[in-house]
């Protein structure tokens, strides 16, 4: 039997031996984890829950290669605690039903508590989530979510208020720095085996790669390590321009599903608002790299010429169209000038949200005043029975007057003196505010 053991030990560490630099860098204590200071750092939530084996259970919020099915693995080994895992991708009920039927027996026995670790929660449908309920509130077991995407839209309100959502974020830079070190250098788990050595302004390029993504980093190291292993340990040097020849493309954070979708076209849109074309061509072009399609960002920008121009320069909404419609005709790359130059239109064109306030205001208006009905003078009179009804009498036909104006109302009676388009008089805005002023001047004198 113990030979067996040997067996199957020798099997394991030969595939962790071949198991990927990021899987077999993953630290195993809290004293090899770099980052989240925030968590981990002397006297912090986290940190004290581990010191004094009070585990809650707690949703991890992060980017890809943040780090959270590590810190749930040493979470588990710093407090002595039977460790499950599994993805929401894979497993089901009938799963979990069989985590929590031995979480019970281990319970009963007081031997261990239970981690249940569920990678990808938001993955799982409200069923699936609510199998964790009981079991989370009576303390049966501890549950670690990790999940990429905002819990508030994707983890149900019972199971929220039972745990606790951390925010882990992107590795920083010299985080990064630390962790790639630290790989080339170990000779058991990492790179140092190969007595690989990059130049400062390399390791930092593979390092500006990878978003704050350990995973991603640990990668990209391993490939370009892959490259040179083999040549003379004299020249396993790496340089600059090897890193940027290896890896060629950055391959930039985006999920056009997730919330870095929402992040980007936030940032996109309050650009335009700002009047900062600078910041605008630069979230355009983060999008277009990253595949976002061109023809959702050409319908954001025909909304905001309604939104946020309006009538300050109603030309805003032709130029999108016309990008919109050369974009459709050319494509891509060429197509994409086009839709930069309705971005820098709109970004330095005057602003005014009078038009879509306007419109807030009158829906507004109908839903609490009602279908009102429409006034007699401005009713359309086709047969003779209308006419006897008084259908469009009093009607001024606005063309027999001195420039195509007259006095009149069109408003029902009941919100006759209601004001829903109030023009900033910005831009073309202006010229609509001086010509509605003087209408209304003319109106109040043709009264009195």
């Amino acid at each position: 039997m113990k030979n067996l053991d040997l067996f199957a030990q020798a099997g394991q560490d030969k595939i962790k031996s071949s198991a990927p630099l990021a899987e077999r860098m993953r630290p195993q204590s809290i004293s090899e984890y770099v980052g989240q200071s925030h968590l981990l750092g002397d006297g912090c939530l986290l940190r004290r829950a581990i010191e004094e084996d009070k585990l809650f259970s707690m949703i991890f919020w992060g980017p890809p290669g943040s780090g959270k099915t590590t810190l749930a693995r040493i979470l588990a080994n710093e407090t002595k605690s039977k460790f499950v895992s599994f993805s929401a991708v894979l497993s089901g009920v009938k799963e979990i039903r069989a985590v929590i039927d031995e979480a019970g027996q281990l319970h009963n026995e007081k031997t261990k508590k239970t981690i249940l670790f569920v990678d990808e929660i938001h993955r799982f449908n409200k069923a699936q989530q609510d199998a964790f309920l009981p079991h989370v509130e009576n303390g049966l077991i501890t549950l670690i979510g990790a999940t990429t995407e905002n819990p508030s839209f994707e983890v149900i309100a019972p199971l929220l208020s039972r745990t606790r959502v951390l925010i882990l974020k992107p590795f920083s830079e010299e985080e990064l720095i630390t962790i790639v070190e630290l790989a080339l250098k170990d000779e058991r788990k990492g790179l140092g085996k190969y007595y690989v050595r990059m130049d400062k302004d390399a390791l930092r390029y593979v390092v500006c790669l990878s978003d704050g993504d350990a995973r991603n980093a640990l990668n990209n190291l391993e490939a370009v390590v892959s490259m040179v292993q083999s040549l003379p340990e004299n020249k396993r040097n790496v340089t600059l321009e090897f890193v940027r020849e290896a890896l060629q493309k950055k391959a930039l954070l985006y999920d056009k599903d997730g919330e870095e979708h929402y992040n980007l076209i936030s940032a996109f849109h309050k650009s335009l608002r700002g009047s900062d074309p600078d910041a605008a061509l630069y979230w355009l072009g983060r999008m277009l790299l990253a595949g976002e399609d061109p023809l959702y960002i050409a319908r954001r920008m025909i909304r905001f010429a309604s939104e946020d121009v309006g009538m300050a320069d109603p030309q805003a909404l032709v130029v999108c169209m016309a990008a919109q419609q050369a974009y459709h005709f050319i494509g891509l790359p060429e197509g994409e000038l086009a839709l930069a130059e309705a971005a820098v239109y709109l970004a330095t064109a005057p602003k005014s949200n009078s038009l879509y306030t306007a419109l807030g205001s009158v829906k507004e208006e109908i839903n609490q005043s009602g279908y009102l009905p429409v006034p007699l003078h401005i009713r359309n009179a086709p047969t003779k029975l209308m006419k006897e009804f008084d259908y469009g009498k009093g009607y001024k036909y606005a063309h027999d007057y001195q420039d195509s104006y007259v006095a009149q109302d069109y408003l029902p009676e009941k919100i006759s003196q209601k004001l829903f388009y109030q023009p900033k008089g910005t831009g073309f805005e202006k010229l609509i505010k001086d010509r509605i002023d003087a209408w209304k001047k003319g109106k109040k004198s043709g009264d009195d």
